[in-house]
């Protein structure tokens, strides 16, 4: 596909073009001019200087969350688009969502055939939820949490804002643990977890301050050594995957039949479709360079293809090695020390190539840690004038030293993480995207977004609708999850045994909601 638009990136580095520390809302003739402009914060001379030098360093983007102008795009190429779905393949192809599949069998007695069926089900839905919320970011040139602005408001869409930073932190303490745990178990555990979590946290810090050219490249070639690694894993432990292991209570060791047999299944589902749902908070923030012509379709199927064949790939093999416990001691062994300990056990007979595959598999974590690293920062751009006056290179290290913290404190108690924490973030960012979805489909189809008005809180919505329906699905989530710290009352009566259906109750609460405020919100305010 080509483009007609003006090439400006020959003489002009258009990631450097919209420094952060002018904080002004004066527009250039292109932009929209806001009904009620912001006063510039004064910044001190030698501030400015020293962070002029910083952004001028060859690779690193400048850009914060500025809206990247129609005339400033990348041409458009066919390697430019398979580059979408590369970017999804090469971050989720990791040993983090390998380790999701682990629960399946491991937590919910799942046996293979029902682990694999409700991940297939579960990561198709939650994947299309991201490629759907993907299709913003070349049509506006904004990111996620800014297109957020033309559904909920300019200030209600703070609130899902700081959930997704605190999500994508959550993940980054997730990677950081499970390479700490890889790394230790190939050195026979003469390293320390903690080491393991350093190495992880510095790689992704690297690659996250020079910003979207430096990790788009990374993720370009990342995959490939990720992919190797995890066929040779498939090979050498693929013999001891027990594909004929049935659901199973894990407390009794009765067959799961019935109630109990469905909820643990629903239970599985909506996890699976939480993981990959996840991204659609940030699903736009990677594709603000692509030409404004760029077709919805486009963005969706390849956001689509990248993020469903990276999923399914590694929980299956999770899935396998799961179920491989159940007859394999070895594997139950290694399983009871950590989660690495086990994907590490599924290379034994390989000898030192097997302690390299696995050190490949725990620095691949990096490839998920980087993208989810540089959309939080933005995060914290949006949440206000004086944190969009920081460098968004400097709220990257903010957020490395976050989840870095947090996985130091952690790292023995991995599993109950990710047995609570991907739940929990799944419920908000399902509920947000209900109402983005009624808000675009209902209200605004066929009407045209001025998509320069970014900041204007004169002609962004009020938001009221938004608010109370994203809090009316909080609600409908809490009575309907399934956690080990909390059981709403609705969940409990699940398959008589009780299921998580937060996600579904979520939802269902905020689209019921949403619809009649809305009318009421454009009848009052007319925007």
């Amino acid at each position: 596909m080509t483009t007609n638009q003006p090439s400006t990136h020959h003489t002009i580095d258009i990631e450097k073009s919209a420094g952060t520390l002018n904080v002004s809302s004066r527009s250039t003739s292109s932009e929209h001019v806001a009904s009620e402009p912001v006063a510039p914060i004064p910044i001190p001379p030698k501030l400015r200087s020293w962070n002029q030098r910083i952004e001028n360093l060859a690779g690193l983007e400048a850009r914060g969350i500025k809206r990247v102008l129609p005339e400033e795009r990348h041409a458009a190429s066919g390697s430019a688009y398979a580059q979408m779905a590369m970017l999804w393949f090469s971050a989720n192809i990791s040993a983090n969502n390998l380790a999701v599949g682990l629960l399946g069998p491991l937590l919910f007695g799942l046996g293979f055939t029902d682990s694999a069926m409700c991940a297939f089900g579960g990561i198709l839905i939650g994947s299309a939820v991201t490629a759907y919320m993907s299709i913003w970011g070349a049509q506006s040139g904004n990111r996620t949490m800014i297109v957020l602005r033309y559904f909920m408001g300019y200030w209600p869409a703070k609130l899902p804002c700081l959930l997704n930073m605190i999500l994508m932190i959550g993940y980054g303490t997730i990677d950081c643990i499970i390479g700490g745990q890889i790394l230790s178990a190939v050195s026979g555990g003469s390293m320390s977890i903690v080491v393991g979590i350093v190495i992880v946290a510095f790689v992704s810090w690297v690659i996250a301050v020079f910003g979207m050219a430096i990790f788009q490249k990374y993720e370009r070639y990342a995959w490939a050594p990720q992919l190797f690694v995890l066929l040779i894993l498939v090979g050498a432990a693929g013999r001891s995957f027990n594909a004929s292991l049935q659901s199973t209570d894990l407390i009794t060791g009765e067959p799961l039949v019935g109630g109990p047999l469905t909820a643990a299944r629903l239970s599985f589902f909506s996890l699976q479709l939480s993981v990959p749902a996840s991204w659609a908070a940030a699903a736009s923030d990677f594709y603000v360079y692509y030409p404004v012509n760029t077709k919805p379709w486009k963005s969706f199927s390849l956001t689509m293809v990248g993020l469903t064949l990276s999923f399914l790939f590694v929980n299956l093999i999770g899935i396998g090695l799961a179920s491989g416990t159940f007859v394999n001691h070895a594997w139950l062994e290694a399983n009871d020390i950590s989660s690495g300990a086990l994907i590490l056990a599924g290379y034994d007979g390989l000898g030192g190539f097997g302690k390299f595959c696995g050190v490949i598999i725990a620095l691949g974590l990096i490839n998920n840690n980087v993208p989810g690293t540089y959309a939080s920062a933005l995060g914290f751009q949006v949440l206000g004038r004086y944190g969009k006056m920081v460098p968004r290179y400097l709220w990257v290290c903010v957020i490395v030293l976050i989840y870095f913290v947090c996985a130091v404190a952690g790292r023995n108690n991995l599993f109950d993480i990710l047995q609570n924490f991907v739940a929990l973030m799944g419920y908000w960012v399902m509920i947000m995207v209900a109402i983005v979805l009624e808000e675009h489909l209902i209200f605004r189809k066929g009407k045209v977004f001025d998509w320069a008005a970014w900041e204007d809180k004169k002609v962004l919505p009020i938001g009221t609708a938004a608010l109370v329906a994203f809090l009316v699905g909080w609600a409908g989530a809490i009575i309907g999850m399934y956690q080990h710290w909390y059981i709403g009352p609705v969940a409990i009566k699940v398959g008589g045994v009780g299921a998580d259906i937060g996600v579904w109750l979520g939802c269902a609460f905020a689209m019921v909601v949403f619809p009649p405020i809305r009318v009421w919100e454009l009848k009052r305010f007319g925007r």
